[in-house]
């Protein structure tokens, strides 16, 4: 899964009403991509949308992960935290060998 993903599925947890604007945003990525990224983690089974119900403005959506999503968001952050910690050991080697 690509980071990208990570951090959209992160903010989406976060914040299931936030805006596409905010978190393009918040990500640093055109609401463009992020609409494309949304749409592509919509057709993994990630992600459902939905539009609220209630708003007097129908492009207001909630976003939510499914439970697949879920699942793909752990494994994505177990394997950020590998790498960080790997990357982390070679620093520390590096520093002693000096």
């Amino acid at each position: 899964m690509k980071n990208e993903f990570l951090n959209i599925l992160r903010k989406i947890h976060k914040d299931p009403a936030a805006t596409q604007r905010k978190v393009a945003k918040e990500l640093g990525l055109s609401i463009g991509k992020l609409n494309y990224s949304l749409r592509s983690l919509k057709d993994k089974g990630l992600i459902k949308i939905k539009n609220f119900s209630n708003s007097k403005k129908k492009t207001k959506y909630l976003y939510y992960l499914t439970s697949k999503g879920a699942i793909e968001k752990t494994k994505a952050t177990i394997n950020f935290m590998k790498i960080k910690m790997k990357e982390y050991d070679e620093l520390k080697n590096e520093l002693n060998r000096k």
